[in-house]
């Protein structure tokens, strides 16, 4: 199936004069780190803007399932009421198709521009829709993506699917479809569906999500033939026959409200096909471990480079990734700023291309013991790696409850329970709150069957997504919600006769983004400035000592050469003077190559590794030459001195005399890093 014949869009508004900045970069680990060798994690994040005035347009595809069992206690119309909420808030920049499925799938409508007009013929469309026949889920989900794969104008263009069902598919194979790049929200209505399917389609696609609608009707008092076994018979079946009931509690707006969730998402992408980099520095670190959840992570063709993917990010949205990283042995260092790896991302928007600058990860490597107080990792760090092992822990209590272990799989849940408690972050309680939840449903094989495997299952694909997903309830648990989703839950729960604003209304009511930090790098207020290390002053006083030394000396033989007559006084006829010039000579190549060494060690702290025996190399240098240059300096004050004495001043014994002096001034700076060359050996043993 192609289709190609969607509406072409209206041509691009103009964007603000000043383009805010969509992505931010925010670094968290520890600042300081011993020279041995040890593991660091690192907590980087990437945040959305929190202003979607300027987003990309949305091309939405709703794959509804409209199967027999879609009749039961107003299933259907609390779906049509849910395409409704979606149509009245998407703008005439957005695009919107709608898929039916029952044993086929059928497109009802091509991509169509949300125009007013439009807007009424869609609402008409959704009106008509019939439950009838099996499920297939695939060939629902094969027509929303030949849907968007067949687009004429895709060009700055947000693309997504949000497939409905409330049963198990008993036509077809969802698995075996390759969404690609296009992200597939699935929601489970009810307790009939298949939510390990659902979750897998979800997972599959990149940045899709899987939600649980819990349908209070129907829990529980299913009386005739399985729905899951025999679909079409049992939704045949006279009403009375079928097990269901009316129920006073029923709210018909539970579906919309997790419709709204995923939809406040949309109509806020900020930045499209976003992607991380981490290249650690090989000579300072390797990267042992890269947890970004469910996100695709490959190794770029470097070999050292890893990549995470992440599709869409959506205003105020964030996405966070540990990386573990494996500092080398630096023992024969001495302390300094260490660049263990560099970091950048890029997204697109509006069919253009952006990258960021390259920031660095950097970290003061002493001599401290390693499991010293100040050197823990930020709370941020404690908080991130926390929730990741929350996660796995709901993984592990669903894996024992799918083996009929509820008893350990609780056991599980308490465990996470308690390690909670020495966690200090906002998120806590909202995780607690989940927890409790799951204890709940996993208190019984039926509750979990109908209830705790798919509460479980979105709570992963949550975790592992970063993003909000309903648990059975839209308003439950609030992780990851944006202040968006706030806004559309409340009218999302309101009556389906009243006015609903449209996401432009709701971005004009938005507070304008505040101006782009300039500053280079953004500190985290609980993470404390790094420390100026030690090791950059003692550099900068050696490399300028050095030139000063290497000067001081180029003056001294460049005046006492200099100081040359035709006569028997020429200063190369004696063996005093020409000893003085060579060493001046000597001292001067030597000052200009340390401090040449000094610049580069203060630029790139990591390039050159020094040992013990470099730095004894250079406390003897040091040494020997400023011997050297002091004997030699008084030699030659010695003899200009007699020289004077005896035949008196002139032009020929003042420059003798003035290179002595600078002379003597060179041996005064290589006597002070003698004694730096010696503070630096001293403190390596």
């Amino acid at each position: 199936m192609v289709f190609n014949d969607d509406e072409e869009p209206p041509p691009a508004k103009p964007g603000p004069a000043r383009p805010m900045q969509r992505v931010q970069l925010i670094k968290y680990h520890s600042l300081n780190a011993p020279l041995a060798p040890n593991d660091q994690k690192v907590v980087l994040e990437l945040k959305g803007a929190s202003s979607a005035t300027s987003r990309a347009p949305l091309d939405l595809v709703t794959v509804i399932d409209i199967s027999g069992s879609m009749v039961l206690e107003g299933r259907l119309d609390s779906a049509k009421r849910a395409l409704r909420f979606i149509i009245r808030k998407i703008t005439d920049d957005d695009r919107l198709s709608i898929v039916q499925f029952d044993d086929e799938a059928t497109r009802i409508c091509r991509l169509r521009c949300a125009t007013e007009a439009a807007k009424a013929d869609l609402e008409a469309l959704v009106a008509k829709l019939e439950p009838c026949g099996l499920t297939n889920i695939q060939a629902g989900l094969e027509t929303g993506l030949s849907v968007l794969n067949g687009r004429s104008f895709t060009t700055g263009r947000a693309a997504s699917i949000m497939l409905l069902s409330d049963g198990g598919e008993n036509m077809g194979n969802a698995r075996s479809v390759d969404p690609g790049s296009v992200p597939v929200h699935t929601f489970g209505f009810g307790s009939g569906h298949d939510s390990t399917l659902m979750g897998a389609i979800a997972k599959k696609s990149l940045g899709g999500v899987y939600n649980f609608v819990y349908d209070s009707n129907n829990e529980g008092r299913m009386q005739g033939p399985s729905p899951f076994l025999f679909p079409l018979g049992w939704a045949l079946a006279p009403a009375s026959t079928r097990g269901y009931g009316s129920s006073p509690g029923n709210k018909p707006t539970v579906l919309s409200e997790a419709f709204s969730q995923i939809l406040a998402g949309l109509v806020t992408i900020i930045a499209q096909d976003v992607e991380l980099t981490v290249t650690p520095f090989l000579d300072e670190a390797i990267i042992n471990k890269v947890d970004a959840g469910t996100y695709p992570t490959s190794t770029a063709t470097d070999g050292i480079t890893i990549q995470i993917q992440f599709g869409t990010l959506y205003s105020a949205e964030e996405r966070k990734v540990i990386v573990e990283l494996a500092l080398r042995d630096h023992t024969s260092f001495r302390p300094y700023s260490s660049d263990v790896a560099k970091v950048l991302y890029r997204f697109s928007f509006e069919g253009q291309q952006f990258t960021s600058n390259t920031e660095l990860v950097t970290i003061y490597r002493s001599r401290k013991a390693p499991d010293a107080a100040d050197d823990a990792p930020p709370p941020q760090v404690q908080a991130e790696v926390a929730r990741r092992q929350h996660a796995d822990s709901i993984k592990a209590a669903m894996e024992k409850a799918d083996r009929d272990n509820l008893e350990d799989a609780r056991n599980i849940l308490v465990e996470a329970l308690k390690a909670l408690e020495r966690l200090a972050d906002p998120m806590v309680d909202m995780l607690r709150k989940e927890l409790h939840k799951l204890l709940e449903l996993f208190k019984s094989k039926a509750i979990y069957e109908r209830q705790g495997r798919p509460a479980a299952i979105s709570s992963l694909a949550s975790h592992d997504r970063q993003r909000f997903t309903a648990r059975g309830d839209a308003e439950d648990i609030r992780i990851f919600a944006t202040q968006r989703m706030d806004t559309y839950l409340e009218q999302a729960k309101q009556d389906d006769d009243r006015p609903i604003p449209t996401a432009a209304a709701d971005d004009d009511k938005e507070e304008p983004e505040p101006e782009p930090d300039l500053e280079p790098e953004l500190v985290p207020q609980d993470v404390p400035a790094a420390p100026k290390p030690m090791a950059w002053e003692g550099r900068t006083l050696s490399m300028a000592l050095r030139a000063i030394a290497a000067v001081l000396s180029l003056l001294a033989f460049s005046i006492m050469a200099s100081a040359r007559t035709s006569g028997w006084n020429d200063s190369g006829r004696f063996e005093t003077y020409r000893y003085t010039i060579g060493v001046n000579v000597v001292v001067c190549f030597y000052s200009i190559v340390q401090a040449v060494a000094k610049i580069h060690r203060l630029v790139w702290p990591s390039s050159i590794s020094r040992s013990i025996s470099s730095y004894c190399c250079s406390l003897f240098l040091d040494q020997a030459l400023a011997y050297l240059l002091i004997s030699a300096s008084s030699a030659a004050a010695s003899r200009n001195h007699l020289w004077v004495s005896k035949l008196g001043t002139d032009q020929y014994n003042k420059k003798i005399n003035i290179a002595v002096w600078f002379s003597f001034l060179g041996f005064l700076a290589l006597s002070a890093n003698a004694l730096i060359s010696m503070a630096n050996l001293f403190s390596r043993i």
